[in-house]
């Protein structure tokens, strides 16, 4: 292994850890409800959209993983690998397509805000179809039936105008930093 393939290993892997603790961070950032509100969503189209798509899902691998040992990342300063398998685990797990989507169009499109902007609201949408099945699944069989229209009223309705105010913000914010990505030699 050379010194720069060793060197280019050395800042993959600080780029993916910054990327989970920054969703880390933002799982901490809560407003409490049935599914906390939190920034989650945010860190995880922003790092996405940032690293692309390889090293985006590896962050989010990394924050679940991290979790999943019992570390307090996720909201409500929570960790146990029975979040991963509550109600609310589906969305967590759902992060991981977001991240692709997200990265895979960051690569294809670049850092256009509206191509951002649209694989955002498609990776999140594809969050909440994850976690609401998920949802209706542990639900019911923890609690008893519970239809699809009112797990999307309890789990996913309340949460789309911060989500599209989120997803603007993780775009704007994301044209704003890769200038400067790029400029210290980093490229997504």
């Amino acid at each position: 292994m050379s010194h720069a393939s060793s060197r280019r290993g050395a800042r993959n892997l600080a780029y993916i850890s910054m990327g989970a603790a920054l969703i880390a961070l933002c799982a901490w950032i809560a407003v409490p409800a049935a599914i906390p509100f939190t920034l989650q969503t945010f860190a995880v189209c922003l790092v996405a959209a940032l690293l692309g798509w390889r090293r985006g899902f590896a962050a989010v691998a990394l924050y679940l993983l991290l979790g999943a040992v019992g570390l307090p990342v996720f909201s409500g300063f929570s960790g146990g690998f029975g979040v991963l398998l509550g109600v609310t685990g589906g969305y967590l797990v759902g992060f991981l397509l977001t991240a692709l989507v997200v990265g895979l169009a960051a690569g294809r499109f670049g850092q256009k805000t509206g191509a951002l902007t649209a694989a955002m609201a498609l990776g999140i949408l594809l969050c909440y179809a994850f976690g609401t099945g998920w949802f209706v699944l542990v639900y019911t069989k923890n609690s008893g039936p519970i239809g699809l229209g009112a797990a999307l009223g309890l789990c996913v309705l309340p949460y789309l105008p911060a989500d599209a105010a989120k997803i603007l913000l993780a775009a704007l914010v994301c044209r704003r930093l890769s200038p400067l990505m790029k400029k210290g030699g980093f490229s997504a």
